[in-house]
């Protein structure tokens, strides 16, 4: 090929074990030398995909994310006034216990460019509109209250409004909008990064219930209940877009430690792991990344892994 491939990065929802998953996974894309034709996210993939196509440095958040305490994300209420808003006010306009305000500082702070058309590569957030029930791409406009917007899990944070709307995590609708970028960008080659905790076994869930916010954790249980149509049970999946497009997809679900909500302290050592497997995954085809995907399409094929047309694009 004459020019280099033009590679998509789908990455997925996964709370904030997702936001160090993707930045390990990020980081080991660059230091493969790897370029990214176009980003999509929901949700914690949201939040880091919306950093990196801004064109900001990764090595500079990955510091600021060493060093994140929860209250730059997560500031719930004083269980006082949880408890008022419940038995006094019965809940009466009370959508969440923490403000997002946090949240979109932190990230405004860390964003190289604070709006979709600025940015160096093109970007696609997902989200939910409560005001119309349906999901939503954001292309344009504000990065950081949009980035937050979709990850904004109902219950724990309050919905962001954005031009009289009001909107909360996309993964209540989809894990990893593949749609958003696949047919889009022409593109040869589509990773999905897909971090999203799977259903337990009763031992694991009852242990959930030890941990401190533990509704947090249940909440993102059943927002993950169903695996997505291009998940197998192999760390690395091949298949085709459904829609005909000819990209290759391929699919990295790195087995990586738990973090619980809203804890970071442990961050790094997920980051790490997830920069780890990426690298060992992608290593045995960084050739035809970075050359020939068509070999890797032939490659693919003989080797059986052909995906039939069997989910959405």
């Amino acid at each position: 090929m004459n020019n280099p491939p033009r590679i998509g990065v789908v990455l997925s929802s996964g709370g904030n074990r997702g936001i160090y998953a993707h930045t390990g996974f990020l980081s080991a894309m660059e230091n493969m030398g790897l370029s990214i034709a176009a980003i999509a996210g929901c949700s914690a993939g949201a939040v880091v995909g919306g950093i990196a196509a801004s064109g900001a440095d990764l090595h500079c958040w990955s510091k600021a994310l060493a060093h994140l305490k929860p209250g730059q994300f997560w500031t719930p209420d004083s269980w006082l006034r949880i408890a008022w808003q419940i038995a006094v006010n019965k809940g009466r306009g009370y959508t969440g216990i923490s403000s997002t305000d946090a949240a979109v500082d932190f990230c405004r702070s860390q964003l190289a460019v604070q709006n979709f058309e600025e940015c160096k590569t093109p970007f696609y957030a997902l989200a939910m509109s409560l005001c119309r029930g349906a999901k939503v791409v954001f292309s344009d406009g504000e990065l950081a209250p949009r980035m937050v917007a979709s990850a904004a899990m109902p219950m724990l944070y309050r919905p962001v409004e954005i031009d009289n709307d009001l909107y909360c995590d996309g993964a209540t609708v989809e894990l990893a909008p593949t749609e958003a970028i696949c047919c889009r960008h022409q593109l040869d080659i589509l990773i999905i990064h897909h971090v999203a905790a799977s259903i337990k076994g009763h031992s694991e869930t009852a242990g959930v219930l030890d941990n401190s916010w533990s509704m947090g954790e249940i909440l993102g249980l059943l927002l993950f209940r169903q695996r997505p149509w291009y998940l197998s049970d192999k760390p690395l999946t091949f298949r085709q877009c459904p829609c005909g497009c000819k990209a290759l997809i391929m699919v990295i679900e790195p087995d990586l430690p738990e973090l619980p909500w809203p804890e970071a302290k442990r961050g790094p050592a997920v980051q790490a792991a997830a920069r780890r497997q990426a690298e060992t995954l992608l290593a045995a085809h960084l050739d035809h990344l970075l050359k020939d995907p068509q070999a890797l399409h032939a490659l693919v094929e003989a080797a059986g892994q052909k995906a039939g047309k069997d989910g959405p694009c």
